[in-house]
């Protein structure tokens, strides 16, 4: 979708690449949410790991930067904002607005 809106970017692959504690804190801060908002409940992990766990927001992020599996993808930036890119016209709607 982001080569038909002939937008360059730089794609990021965080299971392989995975994304630091300040990372992962600044997307929180772009996208405006809370760590559980971009945690993947239905992901095998959190179900074994935290489905029944109360942790606070450093330690979502301290298990989001330990199981990067975790994380909701895709997320997309741009300058100061980020989005969650489900349904994909969250993107588009990013991508394509003036500043």
């Amino acid at each position: 979708m982001l080569e038909d809106l002939h937008k360059d970017v730089i794609i990021r692959n965080y299971i392989i690449e995975p994304l630091s504690y300040k990372e992962i804190s600044d997307l929180l801060k772009l996208l405006d949410v809370q760590p559980l908002d971009i945690i993947r409940q239905k992901e095998p992990i959190f179900q074994e790991h935290f489905a029944d766990k109360k942790l606070t927001k450093k330690q979502w992020i301290d298990a989001m930067v330990k199981y990067p599996i975790l994380i909701e993808r895709p997320i997309v930036v741009k300058g100061n904002k980020a989005v969650i890119g489900r349904p994909a016209s969250l993107i588009k709607e990013l991508i394509t607005k003036k500043k």
